[in-house]
Formats: C-alpha cells, structure tokens, sequence
C-alpha cells in the first residue's frame, strides 16, 4: 500500500482525533489520489457509518466515484442513493450541490 508524507500526517492527527470526519475525509483522498481506491472506499464507508444520521454529505459522491472506478457499480448505487436522501434532508447549499453531483453520476451508472 503506497503512503505519503500527507498521509501520515493525516494518520498522526487521527491518533488525536479518530473521530474527525475532515480528517477522515482527506484520508480518504489521499489514498484515491495515491491509485488505492479500494482502501480509499474502506475510509469513506467507515465515515459513512460514523454519523449516519448527520454524515458528511461529499462522502457518498467520493465513495461512488471509487466504487465506479473499480467496477464494482452495483456497490456504487445503494450508496449514491443513500447520498441522494442524506442531501436532501441536509437542504443547505453545499448539500444541494452535492444532490446534483450525485444524481449525475447515478444515471451514468444505472
């Protein structure tokens, strides 16, 4: 598994605060941007169950696009719907523009 010195100051952080949906978040992107989308969707999805009932809604977006690009969109669809209803009972701004993003991505899968 590949590793950068962000990641590990991200893991370090961690540490402190295992909870952090942010830092948990960028996690999660680091380890798409480094090429591991499986460990990538391993983070997102533990972020999904951290706070079901108040989640980070870009959350489901990142762990669908993952999903997608390893072929697993049958895994991506119940997650993208999942977003779709989080963004919407969020009704702020930034979740409204996520509803799109994740409606978008939702028809090319389906």
């Amino acid at each position: 598994m590949a590793t950068s010195k962000r990641m590990q100051q991200i893991e370090a952080m961690l540490a402190d605060e295992p909870n952090d949906p942010f830092l948990r978040y960028g996690l999660a992107m680091e380890h798409s941007s480094l090429g591991d989308d499986s460990a990538a969707v391993q983070v997102l999805q533990d972020l999904i169950q951290l706070d079901p009932q108040s989640p980070y809604i870009p959350t489901f977006l990142m762990c669908g696009q993952a999903l997608q690009r390893l072929g697993r969109d049958t895994e991506a669809v119940p997650v993208l719907k999942q977003g779709i209803a989080a963004a919407r009972r969020a009704g702020t701004p930034e979740a409204l523009h996520a509803l799109g993003e994740l409606q978008g991505l939702l028809a090319t899968i389906e």
